[in-house]
């Protein structure tokens, strides 16, 4: 494990390109005792799935790591996306900016959707007195984009501590009434869903059951092996955002989303029009293969296929891949059999399409990442299935 400072604690790491690379604990790096771990999800994720607005619900989550990355600019942040929330690193000087711009996120959210968002923070070095711990990776998409892992069980503890029926008032952030709108540039939802290619865009949930850390990763890797024999290296061929996939249609049907999240201190009317106005541009250069200023169709269609954040790792497997019926039940056999032998729990969501919300911080810079899930509940409903494996008690070993 490499040791590095705490400030710049994340933009120090080295970084890893292949994606099994996770299995090895030597590429995640302690987390200082003095950052936090803030978790985020959206309450009463099923009635929101049951009017089939799970569309809301991603940007809701992506519009929690939007908020904190513009209220800490100049520091390199960790995160991962998790379909209706969100696990974000902070060090402690910026305690205050990320809560108040969090508050001003479920203000908003509220607001325009009527979904409630939980907020919660837990200090690292108390989940180390719990012993565990907050490793953190960082796996390089391509330059200058980067998606975070995290390991060592810290982040999950985090996760129960705030979510549980009983003494979660002490790590929540109080739902206090926020009209301030928060900073949410760069959060963009334009792209059509994605049809499948081969069969189903498949969510996986996986998670193992041992509590030893290095055994953990031993677990991990022999499931990443298998996946990759089934699917292959280094799951890259079943990726959801492909040139087959991405489709842009004008208007599209996420932009009054957009407009209402992103929309600051405009009416939401004079916003929209504005992005009308701007995705019709773009859906000229994209059909025609056009470049104008800094936006470069073909180019940008390349960088979003390898920008795409298709797979990720918060003590669990979070992944989404495009899976053909055989590869399914291969799949499915598998993984029922580890969690017959106590190994994992998990968690399977199939549908016909995904669907991709993106930040997009600088095109001249290449600087943008697109978050891909299941349609119709994607990880929400991948994790149904998983808690109630969890709740099973499933011994471990």
């Amino acid at each position: 494990m490499v040791v590095v400072g705490t400030g710049d604690f994340y933009s120090r790491l080295p970084t890893f390109d292949h994606f099994n690379s996770l299995a090895s604990i030597d590429n995640f790096t302690p987390a200082p005792d003095d950052w936090w771990v803030v978790i985020t999800d959206v309450v009463g994720s099923t009635k929101a799935v049951d009017q089939g607005r799970y569309k809301e619900v991603n940007m809701a989550g992506a519009s929690c790591i939007t908020a904190v990355l513009n209220a800490s600019k100049g520091v390199d942040i960790p995160f991962v996306f998790g379909g209706d929330g969100a696990t974000i690193l902070i060090p402690e000087p910026l305690l205050s900016n990320v809560r108040t711009a969090l508050i001003n996120t479920r203000g908003l959210v509220r607001r325009e959707f009527g979904i409630d968002l939980r907020i919660g923070l837990v200090a690292i070095d108390e989940l180390r007195l719990a012993n565990k711990d907050v490793l953190v990776g960082k796996f390089e998409l391509s330059p200058n984009n980067a998606v975070a892992m995290f390991s060592g069980g810290g982040v999950e503890l985090a996760d129960k501590l705030i979510k549980q029926d009983q003494n979660c008032e002490q790590y929540a952030v109080a739902d206090v009434e926020s009209v301030d709108m928060p900073d949410l540039s760069g959060l963009s939802c334009r792209w059509q869903p994605l049809q499948s290619q081969h069969g189903q865009m498949t969510c996986l949930l996986i998670q193992v059951l041992d509590q030893n850390i290095k055994h953990r990763h031993q677990i991990f890797s022999q499931v990443l092996s298998e996946l990759s024999r089934i699917l292959g290296e280094d799951l890259r061929p079943p990726a959801p955002v492909t040139e087959n996939t991405l489709r842009f249609k004008w208007p599209m049907q996420g932009l009054k989303i957009e407009a209402r999240l992103t929309r600051g201190r405009q009416s939401f009317f004079g916003r929209y029009v504005y992005l009308l106005y701007q995705s019709f541009i773009q859906s000229v250069l994209e059909r025609f293969n056009l470049k104008a200023g800094h936006y470069d169709a073909p180019q940008y269609r390349r960088e979003i296929k390898t920008n795409a954040d298709y797979r990720r790792f918060d003590d669990a497997l979070r992944l989404v891949l495009d899976c053909s019926e055989s590869q399914l039940q291969e799949i499915r056999s598998y993984l029922n059999n580890a969690y017959q032998s106590g190994m994992i729990a998990y968690g399977v969501h199939c549908t016909e399409q995904a669907q991709m919300t993106c930040l997009v911080f600088s095109l001249e810079h290449s600087e943008h990442i697109h978050f891909v899930d299941g349609t119709e509940g994607g990880f929400w409903a991948a994790a149904q299935q998983y808690k109630k494996q969890l709740s099973q008690n499933v011994q471990t070993y």
